[in-house]
Formats: C-alpha cells, structure tokens, sequence
C-alpha cells in the first residue's frame, strides 16, 4: 500500500453504529485516532485519509512483520464459488471454507438465504477498496447504510495463526469495528492494504476469506464509479443477486 497515493483525501471506512468498519486513522497519527474513537460515541466514525508507507510504519510499527502467506491458487481446493451479479457486470468469487470455516460459512449461510441481493455497495474508494452488505443499503441513499448487519447478529472471530491470509488486491475481507463485531458487511480489496491483517502490528484486524477468481475487471469498474463526499456511489451499484454455484 505504500506505493498508492491516498484515496482522495478520504480514509476507508464511515458508519459504524452496527459496528462494521474497516479503520484507518490515517496522516493526523494518534491524534486522528482518538478523533476516529471520540466520533465513534457520536454514532459515525468519520472518514481519515489512508496512511502513505512510511506513514503506516510510524503508526503501526513494521507493517507485515509477521509472515503472510499468499492468497490460495485457483483450483487448488474444493473451496465452495459464488456468482455475483451486479449492475455493473459479473465476477466470480471463492471462499475460503476450508482455511476460515466460521466466517465462508457465514457469508454463504448469508448468499443462500438471500440476504445479499439488492443491497448496494454503499463505501467505495478508488485505491482502497469496495465495501458492501449492510441491509439499510437496500435504499441507497438511506443514511443508515453502512451500520447494520444481519438478523442472526455477529460471529466471532476468526484469526487462524496457520492460515494468515493477507487483504491483497482481489480478495474478500470482512469489516467489523472490533473485537467479535464482523456480521454481514466485508469488503473487495483493490490494493494491497496489508495494514488490515489481523496478523499485522496495527489495530486494525480484517480477516481474509476469500478472493475473486473472474471478473475482476466488474470490481475495477465498481471501485472507479464517481463517488459522493461520504464515499457512496453517485449511481447505485446494486447486487442484484449472488448465486452459490459450488
């Protein structure tokens, strides 16, 4: 992530009131950081801008000092795949069920029921990532969109020391605001964002689960549509369904 210039001035994650986000407290250090928590108790953490390189270094400690192991290959397991329907086109997912069965279980619990189609991504930063699953984005212009979650509430952690995936461009991460927080909401990463590893020094902790494996280019146009000041996409980009194929 060091190479990427920050994303418009704007931080990752809004909304958290369900207590779904992806943290990032950006160039103001630790001052930004108390701020992000004081605009927690208001209901909404406001939006940072991502730390450059050597800024995450100084505010993380060494990012990635614990060894990731790369994302899986294609084909190499019996992984369950997912069919994702937007407006803007198709992509392709697998989930990780063997490496992080709590969490693929509940994402495809979720996708099967139904729970996934015509929501909208309602946090989209070019750079960073597209984030999506929260129900109240049923109305894209509801201003709850981002802090909720799913009827059967959150599940717990899961940080598998053997299996430390890390948020590179393509895979599924989930989003939460802490501790046993994660629900529905998760995001695409479309940048290396090692910063969000549960296994890295910083206190962000965004546990992989998954990747793309077609369509990428879908996600690229997702990530690039014209955005709002909140970061929610001027034309909706709904999910119009999402289909588990194996």
């Amino acid at each position: 992530m060091g190479s990427l210039p920050p994303p418009g001035g704007r931080g990752p994650l809004a909304s958290v009131s369900y207590g779904e986000g992806i943290e990032d407290h950006g160039e103001g250090g630790l001052q930004g950081f108390f701020s992000a928590l004081l605009s927690l108790t208001r209901g909404r953490m406001m939006p940072r801008t991502r730390p450059s390189g050597d800024q995450a270094r100084g505010l993380y400690g060494t990012v990635g000092a614990l060894p990731a192991r790369r994302v899986l290959a294609v084909g190499t397991m019996s992984n369950p795949t997912a069919i994702c329907e937007t407006t803007l086109g198709t992509f392709e997912v697998e989930l990780f069920l063997e490496e992080m069965p709590i969490t693929a279980q509940n994402w495809l619990d979720l996708a099967k029921s139904g729970f996934y189609d015509g929501l909208h991504f309602h946090r989209v930063i070019n750079g960073f990532m597209c984030q999506f699953g929260c129900p109240h984005s049923r109305d894209p212009k509801s201003g709850r969109a981002g802090t909720g979650g799913p009827p059967s509430g959150s599940i717990q952690d899961e940080h598998p020391d053997e299996h430390r995936l890390s948020n590179e461009p393509g895979t599924l991460s989930m989003a939460n605001s802490g501790p046993n927080s994660g629900g529905s909401q998760f995001f695409l990463n479309t940048a290396s964002n090692a910063y969000l590893d549960y296994f890295s020094s910083g206190p962000s902790k965004h546990p992989v689960f998954g990747k793309v494996v077609e369509g990428m280019d879908v996600v690229s146009q997702i990530e690039k549509t014209p955005t709002d000041g909140g970061d929610r996409p001027v034309t909706p980009v709904e999910m119009i369904k999402i289909t588990v194929t194996a």
